[in-house]
């Protein structure tokens, strides 16, 4: 059942449930924390309003650099004013915001550890008719792999707003994944939020059979325990699984794991140790993000039977969002149907 304590959309498994693309979360979130701190300043690569980062220099033209198209100059340049102790946020597409720019993130931002806010909007598959080539889903590998770095996927627009002004507030170089599409609005202004904290939000778990008194699953068997745990613009859809699941006679724990990096490692570790086996839900590959993050924690401490839903080693291409999540199999059939194998195999 939902987590009660949460204050979750009561709407959100309705068909009508209010949708809000992420990067809007970013720019309210931007301002917000423009207007709580002086030293945030935005750069931009020419693509302002695209990442919704105009409502940021309306309000704050003498804080706003636009640097055109040159993410490699944005991240160097970010990097020297951070450097003299400002809060720089820059912002272009996930594929060039992470992936043209890389080096220089590596380099001249973590390497000198200092806190630059890099927001890569159009991530993942639901940039759709951009195709391929704008589609990005190595990101969060990219990113997670640099020392120092902080990555974080939130899950709707209010999340969005919330984890762009807590990652003004730390000293860490930061990663923020946002979505071009609408999203399905999971929470509320009152749910809670903070960084490196993964969030429970469905546990049906109770309803089934103490695990001391039940057998392991066998063939054909529902009463098998299974961790949903997902990010970004996959939680609604894991959400939808879980419940139908439970309308099956499963245990499901849902997770939104909002930090990739740091993360919330004693909380994923007792969701784990309650479940029989483990799927992952990204917008990503399935190599390096957060599937891989969580096989990496679960195999040095606590290994588990994964399953793992996202692209799997194949570069995106042209098409409605939802066409493509159903052409890669990232619906919430597909988690349902990969728990069932589980609990059938």
């Amino acid at each position: 059942m939902l987590n009660k304590h949460l204050n979750l959309n009561p709407k959100l498994f309705d068909s009508d449930v209010e949708q809000a693309p992420l990067r809007d979360g970013f720019g309210k979130g931007l301002v917000k924390a423009a207007e709580i701190n002086e030293k945030v300043v935005g750069l931009c690569a020419d693509v302002t309003e695209s990442v919704r980062m105009h409502w940021f220099a309306q309000k704050f033209p003498d804080r706003f650099i636009q640097t055109g198209v040159t993410e490699q100059h944005m991240a160097s340049c970010a990097s020297g004013i951070a450097a003299m102790g400002k809060i720089p946020f820059i912002s272009s597409y996930a594929m060039f915001n992470g992936g043209r720019n890389w080096e220089q993130i590596r380099t001249t931002i973590c390497y000198n550890d200092v806190p630059v806010k890099i927001a890569g909007s159009h991530s993942g598959l639901s940039v759709g008719p951009d195709g391929g080539t704008h589609q990005a889903l190595e990101d969060m590998a990219l990113m997670r792999v640099i020392p120092r770095m902080e990555v974080v996927a939130p899950c709707d627009a209010l999340e969005a707003e919330k984890a762009t002004v807590a990652i003004a507030n730390t000293k860490n170089p930061s990663y923020l994944r946002l979505a071009r599409e609408q999203t399905p609005v999971i929470t509320t202004a009152d749910t809670p939020f903070e960084i490196g904290k993964s969030v429970i939000l469905w546990d049906n778990t109770a309803q089934v059979d103490c695990i001391e008194n039940r057998k392991p699953p066998t063939k054909n068997s529902r009463n098998s325990r299974v961790a949903i745990i997902a990010c970004g613009t996959m939680v609604h859809k894991a959400l939808v699984a879980g419940r139908e699941l439970a309308s099956r006679g499963f245990g499901v724990i849902v997770v939104n794991n909002h930090t990739i990096k740091p993360l919330d490692k004693s909380t994923l570790l007792n969701v784990a140790s309650k479940v029989d086996f483990v799927i992952t839900a990204e917008s990503h590959q399935i190599y390096g993000g957060l599937g891989g993050a969580i096989a990496e924690l679960l195999s040095e401490n606590m290994p588990k039977r994964m399953a793992f839903i996202g692209v799997r080693d194949k570069f995106g291409q042209s098409g409605t969002g939802e066409e493509l999540f159903k052409h890669y199999k990232m619906t919430h059939v597909d988690m349902v149907n990969a728990a069932i194998t589980f609990a059938e195999g």
